[in-house]
C-alpha cells in the first residue's frame, strides 16, 4: 500500500472518529479528547525523555476538577499559565536555538504547561456560554483542516520561499499565506451557517487558527528536531503520532478559548 493511500485512509478514519465523538454527545467528546491527551502526553514524554506517570495523573485530576467546577477561578489561572507558557515557546522558536529542559523537574513543568494544560482547553473548547456546542467545535476543525490542506497544496505547487527552514524545511511562505487566505474564506462561509459569532469574529478566529496553529506545528517540529526523530509516534500510518496530527489544534486551543470566552 502506497504512503499516500495509507495517509488518506488513516486521515479519513481519524476525521470520522473525531466528528462522530463530537456529534454523539459531550461525554463522547470528552472521552475521545482525553484518550488523545493520554497519547499526546505519552508521545511528548518520549520526545523530552521524561519517564513517569505524573503527567497522566495531573491531566486526570485537573480535568476532573475543572469539569466539576467550570466556573472556578482556577480555570482563569490555568488559562493564564498556559498562554504565558505558549508565548515562551514562541520566544524559544524565534529567538533561542534550543528549548531547554535540563532536569526532570523542568521536563515535568514543560509537560504540564504544554500538552497537559493545552489539552484541557481542547476539551473545553466547544463549551460556550455554559453549553456544549458541537457545531462550534466542528467549525473550528473545518478552519484548521482547510488551512492545513491549502497550505500543503499551495506550498507544494507554487511554494518557493522557505518559511522556517531550520525547523521545517518543507513549509513555505506561499503555503502559509495560501492556508491563511483559504482559512479566512472558510470562516466567511461558516458565518453564513453558524451564527454563534459575527463574520468579523469568525475571521479573527480563522486568523488565530492559521497563524498560531502554524506556529504550534513549528514548535512541535522543533521538539522533534531536538529529539532527532521524524515523527512523535507511529499510531497513524502516513501521519506519525497523534501529537503530529493535533499539534496545531493543541497549541491554538487556549488562544481560541480565551478569545471566545473572555474577549468577544
Amino acid at each position: 500500500m502506497s504512503n499516500l493511500l495509507k495517509r488518506s485512509l488513516s486521515g479519513i478514519i481519524y476525521v470520522l472518529i473525531f466528528l462522530s465523538a463530537i456529534l454523539i454527545s459531550k461525554e463522547s467528546f470528552i472521552v475521545l479528547t482525553s484518550l488523545f491527551a493520554i497519547l499526546c502526553i505519552w508521545e511528548f514524554s518520549k520526545l523530552i525523555d521524561f519517564k513517569g506517570v505524573i503527567g497522566y495523573i495531573f491531566f486526570g485530576l485537573t480535568l476532573f476538577l475543572m469539569l466539576k467546577r467550570p466556573e472556578n477561578y482556577a480555570v482563569v489561572g490555568i488559562l493564564g499559565i498556559t498562554i504565558i507558557s505558549s508565548l515562551s515557546l514562541i520566544y524559544y522558536l524565534f529567538i533561542k536555538k534550543d528549548i531547554t529542559f535540563s532536569n526532570d523537574r523542568s521536563k515535568l513543568g514543560l509537560l504540564v504547561r504544554y500538552p497537559v494544560f493545552s489539552m484541557i482547553f481542547l476539551v473545553f473548547l466547544p463549551n460556550y456560554q455554559g453549553e456544549y456546542n458541537p457545531y462550534l467545535m466542528i467549525s473550528i476543525l473545518i478552519i484548521i483542516w482547510v488551512n492545513d490542506s491549502f497550505a500543503f497544496l499551495v506550498g507544494k505547487n507554487i511554494g518557493k520561499r522557505k518559511l522556517f527552514p531550520s525547523v521545517s524545511p518543507k513549509k513555505t511562505i506561499e503555503g502559509f499565506l495560501g492556508g491563511l487566505f483559504f482559512a479566512l474564506v472558510s470562516a466567511i462561509f461558516i458565518s453564513k451557517f453558524n451564527d454563534d459569532f459575527t463574520v468579523v469574529n469568525w475571521l479573527i478566529i480563522a486568523f488565530l487558527v492559521s497563524v498560531i496553529g502554524t506556529i504550534g506545528d513549528l514548535i512541535e517540529s522543533k521538539f522533534k528536531r531536538q529529539a532527532n526523530v521524524k515523527d512523535s509516534g507511529n499510531i497513524m500510518p502516513g501521519h506519525g503520532g497523534i501529537l503530529d496530527r493535533l499539534d496545531s489544534l493543541l497549541f491554538v486551543a487556549p488562544f481560541v478559548y480565551l478569545y471566545i470566552n473572555f474577549i468577544i
